[in-house]
């Protein structure tokens, strides 16, 4: 279903695709909401000033529905500091999901709209040799010439029935233990044939709320 040449690059700007671009609008599942296209915006950001204390979750509300995202505070301090900054700060508000890849993972996380954008700054936290994306994982994005665990803005959820079969090159975030079925959801809104590129319809994240405790 997916190009060798995709399934190691997580990246920011994806491996692109083909939109038919057909005059009738795509059928949603149902349980998303018909949305336009978020206005393509280039957004920059403060970074991280503390880490996150003790267990945190991500509510991530999207046109779709609602999924909740348990923070890997302990393992991954830098890393869920700086997406519950940028969360805080509203950076994710009406962004859209750049890619999705039927049975393998959904992206969003770029306001501006291209899958290459980022806050202005970066983290650096490589995640451990064990690390395997397994289906629910949630992580960030980055290019093929980044060193592993370096990311900005840009996150995926693994949607692969077990294991994506990436190295651990991608800085983890948590896991997906609420809304699945949202997932799934905008997952469906990948190509038919299960190639690499942009939704059929627009998929929006509207907020992420981050919960403390």
């Amino acid at each position: 279903m997916l190009a060798v040449a995709c399934a190691a690059a997580l990246i920011a700007g994806g491996c692109g695709g083909d939109d038919d671009g057909g005059e009738e609008p795509a059928a949603l599942p149902a349980g998303c909401e018909r949305v336009e296209a978020p206005v393509p915006r280039e957004a920059q950001a403060e970074p991280p000033t503390e880490r996150l204390r003790g267990p945190a979750t991500a509510v991530v509300g999207t046109s779709c529905g609602s999924f909740e995202i348990e923070l890997a505070t302990a393992r991954a301090p830098r890393t869920t500091a700086s997406f519950a900054s940028l969360a805080e700060q509203g950076y994710y508000d009406d962004t859209p999901f750049t890619r999705i890849v039927r049975g393998f993972v959904i992206q969003g996380g770029d306001p501006t709209g291209t899958g290459t954008g980022g806050p202005g700054y970066t983290i650096d936290e490589p995640p451990t040799d064990d690390l395997s994306y397994l289906r629910g994982i949630v992580a960030m994005a980055k290019s093929p010439v980044e060193p592993p665990g370096r990311s900005g803005s840009q996150f995926f959820v693994v949607t692969a029935p077990a294991d994506a079969g990436l190295p651990p090159d991608y800085a983890l975030l948590g896991r997906v233990t609420e809304g699945l079925d949202t997932v799934e959801r905008i997952e469906q809104l990948g190509q038919p044939s299960g190639a690499d590129g942009p939704p059929i319809a627009p998929v929006v994240v509207n907020s992420i709320e981050i919960r403390r405790g």
